[in-house]
């Protein structure tokens, strides 16, 4: 018996064009998933992403969005439910931190930017997937939270920070409510690893601190993390766990 097989199954991964977003893309359809793979602004990368997919076995398609705007949430979810005719599983992955920046430097407008890019669309994305799950009987949401929801962040970034632990707890409660209607909510908590992500916003220096705390010495690759969520995403190997978020952070926090 193959525990980590999604043939058959359609999987929506939001911010796919690089990183753990495009890895997960990538195991999914090594594990016989067809791959609805979002993208905001690099159609380029998410374009690297679909090819990844179709090497691999599976069949992709793309779709763009600005899930900042909390009404995108909804015509995503259409428009992969009009292409595949079902969704099984939806990973809340889209992200960013925007830029580092201490809390009073932060203008309102990008206050809200970083609240809406990681917290707001994870809300409207699993509030829409909600009926199309019930219809179907079950489904799975898997959140990408950080290690910066227990830690508050390295330097510059509390309101990510903010954001992210907002993300886990929204995980916990929607797990909570929605364990009667058999769909299971879990989240993923990355992490330093070397993705975009940290290319953009963290310096030499700061990323040479961040390694000494981390017992195994070295960052982790967005591979590293796939593992995992299609661990939480798999009924057959995960269909009593919700409501849990998985450090994976080569023992840099140890809860």
């Amino acid at each position: 018996m193959r525990f980590l097989d999604f043939t058959d199954q359609v999987v929506l991964v939001t911010g796919a064009s690089s990183g753990i977003g495009a890895a997960a893309a990538v195991g999914f359809a090594e594990a016989g998933a067809t791959v609805a793979v979002h993208y905001q602004a690099n159609e380029t990368g998410v374009r690297h992403t679909q090819s990844a997919v179709i090497t691999a076995g599976g069949q992709a398609s793309v779709h763009q969005a600005d899930l900042a705007d909390p009404g995108s949430a909804g015509a995503l979810i259409d428009e992969v439910l009009a292409k595949h005719g079902r969704i099984d599983v939806l990973v809340n992955n889209a992200g960013d931190l925007v830029r580092r920046s201490s809390v009073v430097d932060v203008p309102d407008e990008e206050f809200h930017r970083i609240l809406d890019v990681n917290l707001t669309s994870v809300f409207a994305m699993s509030r829409r997937i909600v009926p199309v799950f019930r219809a179907q009987g079950s489904g799975a949401i898997v959140n990408v939270t950080s290690i910066a929801a227990r830690h508050g962040g390295g330097g510059g970034s509390v309101v990510y920070a903010t954001s992210k632990g907002a993300v886990s707890t929204f995980t916990r409660g929607l797990a909570k409510e929605l364990a009667p209607d058999n769909i299971r909510v879990n989240a993923i908590s990355p992490g330093v690893i070397s993705t975009p992500f940290h290319e953009r916003h963290t310096g030499d220096d700061q990323l040479k601190a961040m390694l000494s705390t981390i017992p195994m010495g070295r960052t982790g690759t967005p591979h590293e993390c796939v593992g995992t969520i299609l661990y939480l995403a798999s009924d057959a190997m995960a269909s009593y766990v919700t409501g849990q978020i998985i450090e994976v952070n080569g023992g840099q926090l140890m809860p």
